[in-house]
């Protein structure tokens, strides 16, 4: 018989790179329906991501995992994690004020188009993700 883990198993894959992977105690994301936390055990779940903040607790250790992502999908099946964005950026490799500059940017552009929206919410994604680590 196979021993099962304790923890759920968690792949954050951005389009070039896998960002995270591990086990985890609990995800937390935003979907375009709301927040969504993930235990093990969780009902199969495939939803889409808005731009947010992604959280995982860290399997048997107090540490959380902070990341932004510009969209994406997130998966969950057989106490597997799969979050899948074209772009991640872990926390602590975010310049918190370029952040801010890049929203400010976003704002002068709204009324233009051009997803500046987009731009909008993927940097206040950015910034609420730093802001988590600082």
């Amino acid at each position: 018989m196979a021993e099962t883990s304790e923890y759920l198993h968690v792949e954050l894959v951005a389009a070039d790179r896998t960002v995270w992977s591990g086990e985890a105690s609990m995800v937390i994301a935003r979907t375009l329906e709301g927040d969504l936390g993930v235990l093990r055990g969780h009902a199969p779940t495939l939803s889409l991501l808005s731009a947010s903040v992604v959280e995982i607790q860290v399997g048997g250790r107090d540490e959380v995992f902070v990341a932004a992502v510009d969209g994406g999908f997130i998966s969950v099946a057989d106490d597997r994690v799969s979050i899948l964005a074209e772009r991640i950026e872990r926390a602590e490799d975010i310049e918190l004020d370029q952040a801010r500059i890049d929203r400010e940017e976003a704002e002068r552009l709204i009324d233009s188009g051009n997803g500046a929206e987009q731009r909008l919410r993927h940097a206040e994604a950015r910034i609420r993700a730093a802001e988590k680590v600082a």
